[in-house]
């Protein structure tokens, strides 16, 4: 029977931009067949570029699962478009929803939710759904708030007739993740969840990330995830963040699976997910 940490990894997503398709090209007889590829949605792209990483990644035989960020949608026919074609084109069945991180959005829609509820996604065909889980906290939102919004978000995607998913941020403590999917499950959410998880990456690179995006990395947290703050001119892999979070899941966690962020390039991460494995890390290593 494999190991949990080895099951973890076995059922991972990419996170890959429409600039990374040549290299996830490269890569793809090293994947899985079906895995989710979620494209996020950067500036400076339009929508023909992202329709046209999303058509490649179905052509790859690989899952494409666009970002649809509600503060950046300027009209209700822009996003029913995008998502339409996507669908129509790409074969997309997956869309991960997020607010964005527009300062004030550029259309009607405020957050997630407001956009998840007009329906769009339904009425294309979309099967499931991905909303943002926040472990460590979010930077406008009360936790109360957070549990409240999520818990909306999740039930409307399954009164629309469509599978909700959670996938967080990126983070570097395991623990704060088994507290929070904790709290999760105790508190009736019981969809699966991805685990937002750093490639291998330069520890500079790491945390110039880290910054950008508002992920904590105090130096007690760098030394959880196995990196020195005086040597930040080496690379890290998450191993010791597999290893803990593997050792502390249980079957209450529900379903648990890693969703990475190739910092160091999509060679990179596959290399060391299949040295990880090689090493036949356990759920107690």
């Amino acid at each position: 029977m494999p190991s949990l940490s080895s099951s973890l990894t076995d059922a991972y997503s990419l996170e890959v931009s429409t600039k990374a398709i040549p290299a996830l090209i490269a890569a793809a007889p090293r994947i899985a067949a079906g895995t989710s590829i979620f494209i996020p949605y950067l500036a400076g792209e339009n929508d023909a570029a992202r329709l046209r990483a999303a058509a490649t990644v179905r052509g790859l035989g690989f899952e494409p699962m666009p970002h649809v960020p509600a503060r950046r949608i300027t009209s209700l026919e822009a996003v029913e478009s995008f998502v339409t074609r996507a669908a129509s084109e790409a074969g997309v069945e997956r869309c991960f929803v997020i607010a964005g991180d527009s300062p004030s959005p550029k259309g009607r829609f405020a957050d997630s939710a407001s956009l998840i509820e007009t329906g769009v996604f339904e009425r294309a065909g979309i099967k499931h759904i991905g909303v943002g889980g926040h472990p460590e906290g979010h930077p406008v939102m009360s936790v109360a708030a957070r549990w409240q919004v999520l818990a909306r978000k999740c039930d409307s995607i399954e009164s629309c007739g469509m599978s909700p998913l959670i996938v967080t941020q990126f983070g570097f403590d395991a623990d704060v993740v088994l507290s929070w999917l904790e709290e999760l499950r105790q508190r009736g959410i019981q969809h699966p969840v991805r685990v937002g998880v750093p490639g291998p990456a330069s520890v500079a690179a790491l945390a110039r990330y880290a910054a950008m995006c508002g992920v904590s990395a105090s130096e007690s947290v760098w030394s959880k995830y196995g990196v020195s703050i005086g040597k930040l001119l080496g690379a890290a892999g998450p191993d010791k963040f597999v290893d803990r979070l593997a050792s502390g899941l249980t079957e209450a966690h529900g379903e648990v699976s890693l969703h990475f962020f190739p910092f160091g390039g999509i060679v990179q991460t596959l290399e060391w997910m299949e040295l990880y494995r090689a090493r036949g890390h356990s759920r107690h290593a």
